[in-house]
């Protein structure tokens, strides 16, 4: 060993131990954690700052956290620790235990730009824990102004200790908004707020507003925010798609360049103001600026005045707020970036015991062996039949979408636009539904069900033109025909989605009585080497008992297995199937349609 690698020893010794140090319980009252690691390397890695104080939005959702069921009533039972001994400040938004969405606020003391390492914890499952969000003690003291819009809430309420609430409001209440409920504005009037020391603007330290905004129309002379008191005015005014920000002064006006905005999205836009002038920045980057000298004065506040469209989390802070806290605002409020990563859920009482389970394999008769072998091929089997149909029905959604996206854009006086002959390759391949999905060619979407059954309505109506020599005219009968044709595929497509899955149903049925019958083949062996040998003392009979109980376990693991899989691949063939129901009617249609307009044409 050289001597560096023994100076590196103790260290990685010291680094080892960190985790068991870390993951000291908090509270036994709570039953379930997991930890939440933030990655602010995702904000970019020219950020250099550390951002103190910042609130950070947990989206939660079936794909981060499927214990919604474990949660108290609106998530009372939530809290948040850096360690074991520190509790964040924390604010639970929104929980919809139906619908599995969940909206918090935690109060970061630090985030450290471009490190991946910072971590917390997210503590639950205490039926009898009180609520204690507190949406006050979750900003800094520069935050004024917070207004989450609330569902139901006919004046918006200011979420920070300063109680900035809206004094007028002709917003109306959005439930489907982009963080929770947002405010809808129609042209008809805004949100004002009363003048108030923490809404001041000076030059010095700043002066920040930020909102997620989305507009569906071009507007007229509208503003997201106009702060004005006496001759001074501020104000960030939408203009068509243009955005730009304002400034009056005495004897002096000056605006930043226009940033266009993008039509049915949501979008971030935030201005700051310090003694450098306007920064307006546009999802996270400065898009403009104006160099200027800002006087000191205490606004009414104006949100949305003219504005057709949605505003949702307003945010005003008695600060200028830097490019990287604007950033990683932006970033960690969208679900578009992973700023926030979630481990494993623990629980309290997790942890390993004695593993017994080499004395029970030295314990296996024979038969117990043979069973197991049984099983071990029936669960081969049915994990190969799991693996390849999930891939190809992960291939036919993808090429049905495909397909889906140009039938949009078919001509109705061409139906038959999309519609290829099969090449010998395919033809090789029909039989097998994976290896087309896993080595044939997707150029004409040969492993979409819809596509198969639009080709043989395609080629029915070829045939049918084909003979009459022309396209004016499809009898009733026609089009019975092509609807059986059409039927026809679907049932055919639908015999190759559901090939194999009988095996899932046999390993499904088959591997506990399997198990259940190398089971008591094991007991009777037990017993009669008992009557045999005259030996009745526990120690004799249990391990050939816990063997025998293994051919249950095994027949169990082969089932539970299938049957999960078998009821998921199952709704995904019934939703495919259903798929195509759908477009044979619309191709129906489509086709009476044009039918009846060649009809009417000659």
């Amino acid at each position: 060993m050289t001597k560096t690698m023994r100076g590196k020893l103790p260290l990685a010794l010291a680094m080892l131990l960190v985790p068991v140090l870390a993951y000291a319980w908090w509270n036994d009252d709570w039953n379930s954690r997991r930890q939440v690691t933030v990655d602010a390397g995702v904000t970019g890695a020219d950020i250099q700052e550390t951002l103190g104080e910042f609130p950070v939005l947990i989206r939660l959702h079936t794909g981060n956290f499927g214990f919604f069921g474990e949660l108290s009533e609106n998530g009372r039972d939530l809290r948040f620790m850096a360690d074991d001994k520190t509790p964040l400040k924390y604010e639970v938004e929104k929980i919809d235990a139906v619908n599995e969405l969940g909206l918090a606020w935690v109060k970061l003391p630090q985030v450290r730009g471009g490190v991946s390492s910072d971590s917390f914890w997210m503590y639950y499952g205490n039926g009898n824990a009180p609520d204690a969000s507190d949406s006050k003690g979750l900003y800094d003291t520069a935050q004024g102004l917070v207004f989450h819009f609330g569902e139901g809430e006919a004046l918006p309420k200011d979420a920070t200790a300063y109680a900035s609430h809206a004094a007028d409001s002709k917003a109306q209440p959005e439930p489907a908004g982009w963080i929770g409920a947002a405010a809808r504005f129609t042209g008809a009037g805004g949100v004002s707020v009363n003048p108030a020391p923490q809404l001041a603007i000076a030059p010095e330290p700043g002066w920040t507003f930020s909102a997620w905004v989305r507009i569906d129309q071009p507007q007229g002379a509208a503003s997201l925010v106009a702060a004005s008191e006496g001759g001074y005015g501020l104000s960030l005014e939408l203009q068509g798609t243009a955005l730009t920000a304002r400034y009056q002064g005495s004897a002096s006006q000056d605006q930043t360049p226009a940033a266009n905005l993008t039509l049915g999205r949501w979008q971030h836009v935030a201005l700051t103001v310090d003694k450098a002038g306007l920064h307006l920045y546009l999802d996270g980057a400065q898009v403009g600026s104006a160099p200027l000298s800002v006087a000191a004065f205490t606004p009414t506040l104006r949100f949305g005045e003219g504005l057709v469209g949605l505003l949702d989390e307003i945010q005003v802070a008695r600060t200028a707020r830097s490019a990287d806290w604007i950033k990683l605002q932006y970033r960690s409020q969208s679900p578009d970036f992973t700023v926030l990563n979630f481990g494993q859920d623990e629980g309290k009482d997790s942890g390993g015991g004695t593993n017994y389970f080499v004395i029970i394999l030295q314990s296996l008769t024979v038969d117990g062996w043979v069973v197991i072998a049984l099983c071990g091929v029936m669960f081969v089997i049915s994990s190969l039949v799991m693996v390849t149909k999930g891939l190809a029905i992960s291939r036919a959604r993808k090429d049905n979408q495909a397909f889906l996206q140009q039938y949009r854009n078919v001509d109705a006086s061409d139906p038959g636009a999309l519609d290829q002959d099969e090449s010998e390759e395919e033809q090789e391949f029909a039989d097998s539904d994976f290896l087309t999905a896993l080595v044939g060619k997707h150029d004409h979407f040969q492993s979409s069900p819809i596509y198969h059954v639009y080709h043989a309505g395609v080629q029915e109506l070829k045939k049918r033109f084909s003979r009459s020599g022309s396209d004016t005219v499809l009898t009733p009968e026609a089009l019975n025909v092509i609807r059986a044709r059409l039927d026809a595929a679907v049932v055919r497509e639908g015999q190759k989605l559901n090939r194999s899955m009988v095996l899932l149903t046999i390993a499904i049925s088959g591997g506990p009585f399997l198990g259940l019958l190398g089971t008591v083949l094991g007991v009777m062996i037990t017993f009669a080497v008992i009557a045999a040998t005259g030996d009745v003392n526990i120690n004799s009979i249990a391990p050939g008992i816990s063997g025998a109980l293994l051919a249950t376990v095994a027949g169990l693991a082969v089932a539970i297995p299938a049957l999960f899989g078998y009821n998921y691949l199952l709704t995904q063939i019934k939703d495919l199937t259903a798929d195509m129901h759908v477009f044979t009617d619309e191709f129906l249609a489509m086709v009476s349609e044009r039918a009846a307009d060649l009809q009417r044409e000659g």
